[in-house]
Order: structure tokens, then C-alpha cells, then sequence
């Protein structure tokens, strides 16, 4: 049996809980801190925490004695978000959970609120290796687990999801939070079309919030603004949430964050997940927002692994990224499962039919190569307008890019026909499996070399990862290529250097997620980058990984 209390303040809620693990029984006790206007101020939350947090913890601790007797003899440990969050706040339930520890001689845990999110929502599925999307005021990512830690997959390179609609909802001049008056104004509106931003697994929420502003300024109705801006920033998350399906092999995605209420954002991953055959869990509405129980799932899984903090050892950690967070409480593995050997390849966009001895079309196939038929699905989940004009503007890419990078000698698949309406493509077959299921530091090396040539004639890949590059495994008796660069839909002309640090950007996140032994091959990559292009990229890539969220 353990009983651990947890305690949760890292920005607007201050809240307490006790987690009983044996009965699987919550208490739960939560004061939110609203501001009059505009967004959240740290000195006020710090104040609104200050005098919140002896409330909700006397409240849970009542609970505890009248359920199962006194604290000193009930609790186990005592948990706190350490963070990620607002230093005043995080520091007020730190000093808190530190004294309640002290005073009834009980084990301390930190717990990181972001990793706490996704393992409440593991927790209440019983899934065993989810991907987790965490939407929430001040974060946006998705994690998958691998090698020990919760890799970050993709995040947002600028301001978090709830932020970014707020900044439109106080523009308009509506109280904090917006995304529930974003929501219900949403439902009467007419779809408009804003800018959509996902580079490879990453995204962007401040081009669409400009946008926003822009729109509503020159009198477009506000319904119709907050439609627009809700289809398009979902639809973002739950792309890059599929592409992370995809490229790990997962079949289970879990959702985090107080954004997660939005109705529209659940159905949307709701449906794309079953397209695909996945399982999607999102915890009921009182544990999406921040809360005490998320804090004390974890922490009871923490102490149980014995994963304890002395008290001077306690401090808070304001930027507290969860791949930072050794997982001492799960069995070692990874979210990846072994790719699928069908003829029938499914991706985060698009269904490959593999042909690789060209057999299925002798008079098309006369030059002897096999074929790989590639068909972008409509995806139900986005807006009609929305879907149609990505799928058009990405097949007309994939084409034009694919054959750009082949003319500079960079290996790509020879393409032999496209429909953009249809969203279609036939390609030149190559290779014999994905980078991520026979990764080798030669090929590793290879993208380096073959991105920092598309680079150098001003063009980037775009979704540069591992499912994203063939290699032939064998020896097949073939002089030619051993690696080729395959799927450019998200591929665009720029001479920008930003552009070009996202191309690394990605595929090195992406690694990481998914590889073992992932340090040396990111060391081999940036090498023969360096070599045949411009050192100056991976010096910008240096200063993207600063502006993360969790830097």
C-alpha cells in the first residue's frame, strides 16, 4: 500500500491531493488563480499561491485523517512540481511540501509537471508505452519514451498553445482564459484560413496568432476568426502528434494539459487515431488541468522505485525539460515497435503501396525499377478547405523538391508521375527498409552530407527523420547509393540559415527519440554536415535548442 500526498503549483492552480495506490482513490482539492485582465502575472499568481496553498493542503490533509486516519501514520511521502514553471509559484509549494515532509519525517519527491501530465493519463488508460501530447497554457510537445527518459519528439519552437490563443482573446478583448470563449464562438463561425505552421514534428503558434489579430482588425467576424484558428491550430497538434505515431510505431497516444478540454481537440485526435488503428485516452477534465492528483500518481510511482530527494537537494528547477527526467519507474524499453514488413506501408500522410520488382504494371515498369505508389489520405479530422489545400501544395512539393534534390546528385527516387488533386505520387522504388529499423552511423552520416547539399542550393527537406530515409541493409551486388532521401512534402525553397538549423533540428530530435547509442550518431551527423556544408547551420541549430520551451 502507498499513500502519498502531492502538491501542484507551477503557475495559476494551487492545488493539493493524496493518491491511495492500492484503491486507485483520489482526493483532490484546487483553487485557480484567475486574473481580472489580461494574462497570468507572476507576482499575482505568486500572491493568489501564497495564500492558496495552506487551504488546499489543510483541506486534503481533513480528508486523509477522516479516510484513513493521521497523516504521520497515513502518507508515505510527500510530492511537489518541482517544474517547469513560474519560479515565485514554484518556490511557495516547494517550501510547503518541504515543511509537511519535515514535520511528518515522510520522504520527499520532485516531480516534473510536464512528465506528470502524461503519466496520469498512462495511468488512468492502462496503456503500457503511449505517445503523449501536452497541450497546455505555456507548453505544447509530444513525448515518447525510449532508452529511459521521455524523449521530446516535437514542441513549439515559440509560445505555447493556451498563450497563443489567449494573445488573440485579450487582443479582442475577452477575460482570461480564452480557450473556452474560443471554443463556444467557434461552433457559430465559418472556417477561415490562417497560416499553418509544422516543420517535420515541430510547430509554430505565433504567424497564426498575428494572423488572427490581423483578420479580426479588418472585420472579419470574431465567430469566424475563432473557428479558423481553432481548426488550424489543432490540426497542427494532431499532426505532429500522428507523425509521432508513425515514427516511433506506436499505436496508443494519451493527452496532457488544460488545453486538452477543448472538445474539438479530443475529437480530432479521437478520429485520427482510430483511422489508424490507435488507442487515444484523455483523462476526464479535472485531471488535464493542473492538478494535485497528477502530482501524486507520479510521486507514488517515484517512491515506490525509490526515487526520493533529499531536502537540500529540493530546489526548483523553472526550466525543468522532461527529457531530463531519468524514468526510474517504468521497465526498460522504448515506445518504437519493429516496422511493419507489408507491401502496404502506412505514414503520418499518405499510403505507400511498395511494387519492388515492378511487377504489378510490366509496360510501366520496363525500365526494370520497382515502384512505390504513394497516395495522400484525406484526413477527416481537418477542415475540408484545409485538407485539400495541404494535400495539394504537399504533393506539388514532394515533386518538385524530390526531383530538385536528385538533379544536384543528392539520391532521391526517380519520380514518374504526380496528380496533385489526388494528392498522388508514383516514385522509383529504392532501398529495402527505413533508416529507423536499420540505423548505421555510415547512413546517419549520409544524411548529413546529402541535407547540407540541398542546403547549399538553397532548398530543405523539411521532415528529415529516420522513417524518412531509405538504406539497402545488404549487399545486393549493386554499385550506387547505400541511402536515399525520400518523402519532401514538407520541403520548400528558402536562403534562410534558420530554415536550414529546423532540417537538423528535426531529424537530430527524431534520433534521439528512437535510436540507441543516439549521442555518437548525432556526433557523426553534425561531422559530416560540417564537412560538406556550412558550419555556420549547426551553429544556428546550437541557438534553436536554446529557445525551446524547456530550455
Amino acid at each position: 500500500m502507498t499513500r502519498v500526498l502531492g502538491l501542484e503549483g507551477t503557475a495559476w492552480c494551487a492545488s493539493a491531493a493524496c493518491f491511495d495506490a492500492e484503491t486507485d482513490d483520489i482526493i483532490l482539492e484546487s483553487d485557480a488563480y484567475l486574473p481580472k485582465s489580461g494574462g497570468i502575472h507572476p507576482r499575482e499568481a505568486a500572491e493568489h499561491m501564497r495564500e492558496a496553498v495552506p487551504a488546499v493542503l489543510e483541506a486534503v490533509l481533513e480528508g486523509v485523517r477522516r479516510e484513513y486516519g493521521p497523516p504521520v501514520d497515513a502518507l508515505d511521502a510527500v510530492a511537489f512540481s518541482r517544474g517547469p514553471g513560474l519560479g515565485p509559484c514554484l518556490r511557495i509549494v516547494a517550501t510547503a511540501a518541504r515543511a509537511l515532509a519535515g514535520a511528518l519525517e515522510l520522504p520527499l519527491v520532485g516531480v516534473n509537471h510536464m512528465v506528470a501530465h502524461l503519466e496520469i493519463g498512462r495511468h488512468g488508460s492502462g496503456f503500457d508505452s503511449p505517445v503523449c501530447l501536452n497541450a497546455s497554457g505555456a507548453n505544447a510537445h509530444v513525448l515518447g519514451y525510449h532508452d529511459g527518459r521521455y524523449r521530446v519528439l516535437g514542441e513549439t519552437m515559440d509560445t505555447g498553445v493556451g498563450n497563443a490563443i489567449d494573445k488573440f482573446t485579450r487582443h479582442v478583448g475577452w477575460s482570461h482564459p480564452g480557450g473556452p470563449k474560443v471554443e463556444e464562438h467557434a461552433r457559430e463561425g465559418e472556417y477561415v484560413e490562417l497560416p499553418y505552421v509544422v516543420k517535420g514534428m515541430d510547430f509554430s503558434f505565433s504567424g497564426i496568432t498575428s494572423a488572427a489579430k490581423q483578420a479580426y482588425d479588418k472585420g472579419t467576424p470574431v465567430e469566424d476568426v475563432c473557428r479558423g484558428l481553432q481548426e488550424t491550430v489543432f490540426a497542427m497538434l494532431t499532426e505532429v502528434s500522428e507523425r509521432a505515431l508513425s515514427l516511433t510505431g506506436a499505436d496508443e497516444l494519451v493527452l496532457g494539459g488544460g488545453v486538452g478540454q477543448n472538445a474539438r481537440l479530443q475529437e480530432m485526435l479521437a478520429e485520427m487515431c482510430a483511422a489508424r488503428g490507435a488507442a487515444f485516452h484523455a483523462p476526464e477534465a479535472r485531471f488535464l488541468r493542473d492538478n494535485g492528483a497528477m502530482i501524486a500518481v507520479l510521486g507514488a510511482m517515484m517512491y515506490e522505485a525509490g526515487d526520493t530527494l533529499p531536502i537540500e537537494e529540493s530546489r526548483v528547477l523553472p526550466e525543468f525539460r522532461p527529457d531530463e527526467v531519468p524514468v526510474t519507474w517504468r521497465d526498460e524499453g522504448s515506445v518504437a515497435t519493429p516496422a511493419s514488413v507489408d507491401e502496404r506501408v502506412q505514414g503520418a500522410e499518405a499510403v505507400v503501396e511498395l511494387d519492388p520488382r515492378g511487377v504489378a504494371d510490366e509496360a510501366e515498369a520496363a525500365d526494370g525499377a520497382g515502384r512505390a505508389y504513394k497516395r495522400r489520405l484525406a484526413k477527416g479530422y481537418r477542415h475540408p478547405e484545409l485538407d485539400a489545400r495541404l494535400r495539394r501544395r504537399r504533393t506539388r512539393s514532394e515533386a518538385r523538391v524530390t526531383s530538385g534534390a536528385r538533379r544536384l546528385g543528392v539520391p532521391t527516387p526517380v519520380v514518374f508521375d504526380v496528380d496533385p488533386p489526388e494528392g498522388s505520387l508514383t516514385f522509383e522504388y529504392v532501398g529495402d527498409a527505413d533508416l529507423r529499423d536499420a540505423i548505421d552511423p555510415e547512413r546517419v552520416r549520409d544524411v548529413g552530407r546529402f541535407l547540407a547539399q540541398c542546403h547549399e542550393a538553397g532548398f530543405v527537406h523539411g521532415d528529415p527523420t529516420p522513417r524518412n530515409v531509405r538504406v539497402v541493409t545488404g549487399d545486393d551486388g549493386r554499385p550506387g547509393p547505400r541511402a536515399y532521401l525520400i518523402d519532401f512534402g514538407l520541403g520548400y525553397y528558402t536562403d534562410d540559415v534558420e530554415d536550414f538549423a529546423m532540417d537538423l533540428h528535426v531529424f537530430e530530435g527524431s534520433l534521439a527519440g528512437t535510436a540507441d547509442g543516439a549521442p555518437e550518431l548525432l556526433e557523426a551527423f553534425e561531422e559530416a554536415y560540417r564537412e560538406a556544408g556550412d558550419p555556420g547551420v549547426v551553429d544556428q541549430l546550437r541557438e534553436i535548442e536554446k529557445r525551446g520551451r524547456y530550455q
